[in-house]
């Protein structure tokens, strides 16, 4: 059966793009924050994985207020990048996995998830910024990549504890998919940040190593916050730990904590990395 060999966290904010395609990311300012991944690149080119799921949100590119689904998949053999006004610039296209992200969505609508499924989508930086961090060089083409979309922009949201169960739900359909594959799993956005309004720039440190510790340990601790208790501590998008714990649910059982990185601010956010594997 195909096999989730471990998940990553990481921001996924359009600045970090910018600062790769300008080359600046050993400046004072970003030095801290690009620290925390070659520890991960060299566990992701030892292990190989074939296959990434990423739980990214949309921020307006495909999916704005004329439709929002609570819940989108995609299952195509491409996606296709476009800049969605941050000035990050076009990388080469993504490739999709296509029979797992059909065995998946099967799976999810016999276990009463309704997700959205998409055959031809773009996709922004919340999608393709963790792809650039992971391979330098924009190298990830051989990495087969299922797309899974959560709204975390407009009211209603899902709340925490239905997108874990969601995770729950795909990492069980993973287990189920006959086959040697490798996966891992990415949680993208976060950790605690508000970008605009009369709150603008919050961020709450405690708060944000809290949920990496709840993470490994508790995640249904985690859980048992609505979205209306995280903007309130985290900010109005502080709701994008949505998207970490529902890479947590995919985990089946207990992890351990391998890699960890904590830097705020940057781009006023609390920007947190982790690498998870399963006991």
């Amino acid at each position: 059966m195909a096999k989730i060999i471990g998940g990553i966290t990481t921001s996924h904010i359009p600045a970090i793009g910018i600062a790769m395609d300008r080359g600046i990311e050993d400046t004072p300012y970003w030095k801290d924050f690009f620290a925390a991944y070659p520890p991960i690149r060299e566990w992701l080119n030892e292990q190989q994985p074939d296959i990434a799921i990423v739980f990214y949100n949309d921020h307006g590119l495909e999916m704005f207020l004329d439709k929002k689904p609570t819940f989108a998949i995609g299952c195509a053999s491409q996606y296709e990048n476009a800049d969605e006004g941050w000035g990050i610039a076009t990388i080469p296209p993504v490739t999709g996995e296509t029979e797992l992200s059909w065995h998946i969505v099967n799976e999810l609508v016999e276990n009463d998830f309704d997700p959205t499924v998409c055959q031809d989508i773009k996709v922004d930086h919340g999608l393709t910024v963790p792809l650039s961090l992971m391979y330098p060089g924009r190298n990830y083409q051989h990495l087969k990549v299922i797309p899974v979309c959560i709204n975390c922009e407009r009211h209603p949201m899902p709340k925490p504890s239905r997108c874990y169960a969601l995770g729950q739900a795909i990492g069980r359909a993973v287990e189920s998919f006959p086959g040697d594959q490798k996966v891992v799993v990415f949680g993208t956005g976060g950790l605690s940040h508000q970008l605009d309004g009369e709150r603008a720039g919050i961020i709450n440190a405690d708060f944000d190593n809290e949920c990496m510790d709840k993470l490994v340990s508790d995640p249904e601790a985690l859980t048992r916050y609505s979205n209306d208790d995280l903007i309130e501590i985290a900010g109005a998008q502080g709701v994008e730990l949505n998207m970490w714990l529902a890479m947590r649910g995919c985990m089946l059982g207990n992890v351990r904590e391998v890699h960890r990185n904590y830097v705020a601010p940057i781009s006023n956010t609390g920007a947190g990395t982790q690498l998870l594997l399963p006991e």
